[in-house]
């Protein structure tokens, strides 16, 4: 059996907090414990928000948790070529579709149904489902932006997807933190449909998220995802991408996140304390652990 490869992709659009730590670090002690491999994938799509300096002041902090990774790095930005080859065979398949509405529109159209008494479905993360665009716009509206330089999204048909896969799908959930590392020790049922039809890129962007993702860990051959719980449901969408792009599926783990007073989770968003900041400050990274209970 070979090793098991692990991986920890960051996004260099702002600087690292202790929810990063944490996932960086237990990525790291299970390629430890098991043996294995700990990749670093920098996943810098958004080239507008991630510079280079950000991606060097996260090299330095991850540097500082102590972790030692393999080179070369996977930047998502060199890797469009294999992002654009996974979008166009679902495209041959029928499962994708311009999607014109902008969010404005969106937010509009589902205002205007909760306002009049309807219960608008919402994704896990708590947005409205895409409520399709014939829903919103006449046939020659839509007809104007196709015909247009109008910006759209390329959606992924969830319904002709979950059709197409015909079967129910599961990931295995491996033991929690403290457990036997990697142990499977349930199988989770796969529930895409709550996601809508899910976006996987831009007129201007040949991938998301979602898309980047499982296309990344195949090609590097990752063979177990430790990430946070806020991307436990997110696993149902790439469970889905995977079997339909014929990509092998990832064990799958997903630990606790570090919170705020309020009991949110850390963003860089909300400045929430970095690495940087706390190394700065004149914190140790021995320190910083006992600090996310490790």
């Amino acid at each position: 059996m070979s090793a098991p490869v692990f991986r920890f992709a960051p996004s260099p659009n702002g600087h690292l907090h202790l929810g990063h730590a944490l996932s960086a670090l237990l990525n790291a002690r299970a390629a430890v414990a098991l043996k294995g491999r700990l990749l670093v994938r920098v996943e810098d799509i958004d080239q507008t928000r991630c510079t280079p300096e950000l991606e060097r002041d996260m090299f330095e902090d991850l540097a500082w948790l102590g972790l030692e990774w393999e080179e070369p790095v996977l930047r998502q930005s060199g890797a469009f070529p294999h992002y654009r080859a996974a979008l166009e065979k679902l495209q041959d398949l029928g499962l994708v579709y311009p999607a014109y509405l902008t969010r404005a529109e969106i937010k509009a159209f589902v205002a205007a149904r909760e306002n009049a008494g309807e219960d608008w479905p919402r994704d896990p993360d708590g947005a409205p489902l895409y409520p399709g665009d014939e829903a919103v716009l006449t046939e020659e509206e839509r007809m104007a932006r196709a015909a247009s330089d109008a910006p759209f999204a390329l959606r992924l048909d969830m319904k002709k997807a979950l059709e197409r896969i015909g079967t129910p799908l599961f990931w295995d959930e491996t033991g929690a933190e403290g457990a036997a590392l990697f142990e499977p020790v349930r199988q989770m049922p796969v529930e895409a449909a709550a996601w809508g039809d899910v976006i996987l890129a831009r007129k201007d962007t040949p991938t998301s998220y979602h898309l980047s993702v499982v296309v990344d860990d195949a090609r590097q051959g990752v063979s177990d995802v430790l990430r946070g719980r806020d991307l436990y449901h997110a696993t149902s969408v790439h469970r889905v991408l995977q079997e339909l792009l014929g990509l092998p599926a990832p064990r799958y783990r997903h630990h606790r996140l570090i919170l705020d007073q309020d009991g949110r989770k850390l963003s860089k968003s909300d400045k929430d304390t970095s690495l940087r900041s706390l190394r700065e400050a004149g914190m140790t990274h021995f320190e910083l652990r006992r600090r996310i209970g490790l």
